[in-house]
Formats: structure tokens, C-alpha cells, sequence
């Protein structure tokens, strides 16, 4: 199925650290934000390195990341997946990262799993120069690594901030 990015950056002029994932989930999709299905441990992980409460809904999830100079899109503007497995992805097409990286300070740049890393060296950062750190997807699909290595990797992100 061709699914077209639905949802906009999320940025400001104080974003520091870009975290891209490789396209929203069904459930993010219809939820209207990123990381939305219930067992993701995205804003677990993030309300445990910044010791604050999980942020739940659209508005709470957005006032959250840009509080903590957090900036969130995805590698892919468009492709063809199933469900939400990255690895049936075919035919990807890149957002453009100048959107954000033009407006916002960004001093690093991290993708959510192997397949968003993947995406980004290939289609992204030729054009843009910049490396990005992988970290391991938060996704319950990702249940060999717990909640504490989770948390552990995700702990980069701090330096940059």
C-alpha cells in the first residue's frame, strides 16, 4: 500500500536534536502523531531520561519534545509498506530535512531503528552531509531490547541538548 507522510515536523527555533523514525505507524497515523501505539516505549523512554511524568495525547506529546529542544519527523515522505513493518518498504522516497535543518539549530541527528538509519545514509545524508546515530527502535516489535538498554542508548541525546 503507498502511504504518504501525513503528519508535519515537529520543530521550533530551539530544537537541538532531530529524532527521525523511518514512517508513522498505522496507529500514529491515525492518532496524528509520532510514536502513538500504546506499546511503543517512545515517551516512556524519553519521561525517563528527562524524569517527568509520560506525556499522553498530540498536544502534551508536541509541548514535551519542543520543552526539551527535541525535533521529530521521519526519513520517508512517501513508500509502499505493509502494515507497519519497515522491512516490506519499497519505494522510498526522502522528506527533505532542509525544512528543519534551515530553522532550527540542530547539533544531532538520531534514527529510531536500523531501517530509518538505513534510509538515511542512503537518501539523505548524501544530500544533507550530516551523520546520524542509530538508536534501537522503540518499537514493541523491537522486544529483544529491554527497556533498559532502551534507555541507555536513548541517553545520547542528552549530550546534545
Amino acid at each position: 500500500m503507498l502511504v504518504v507522510h501525513p503528519l508535519e515536523p515537529v520543530f521550533d527555533a530551539s530544537s537541538r536534536v532531530l529524532i527521525l523514525g523511518t514512517m508513522p505507524s498505522p496507529k500514529s497515523r491515525e492518532a496524528g502523531f509520532y510514536y502513538a501505539h500504546p506499546q511503543n516505549r517512545f515517551w516512556k523512554v524519553l519521561a525517563a531520561l528527562f524524569k517527568s511524568e509520560i506525556p499522553f495525547g498530540r498536544e502534551p506529546r508536541r509541548e514535551f519534545v519542543l520543552r526539551h529542544r527535541i525535533a521529530l519527523w521521519d526519513v520517508l515522505r512517501s513508500c509502499e509498506i505493509s502494515g507497519a513493518s519497515d522491512a516490506s518498504i519499497k519505494r522510498p522516497v526522502p522528506n527533505d530535512l532542509s525544512v528543519i535543518l534551515q530553522r532550527a539549530p540542530i547539533q544531532a541527528i538520531f534514527c529510531t531503528g536500523t531501517k530509518s538509519a538505513v534510509f538515511y545514509s542512503k537518501l539523505i545524508e548524501p544530500v544533507t552531509g550530516r551523520q546520524a546515530t542509530t538508536l534501537p527502535s522503540p518499537s514493541p516489535a523491537n522486544c529483544a531490547v529491554s527497556f533498559e538498554r532502551l534507555c541507555a542508548a536513548y541517553g545520547a541525546i542528552l549530550a546534545w541538548l
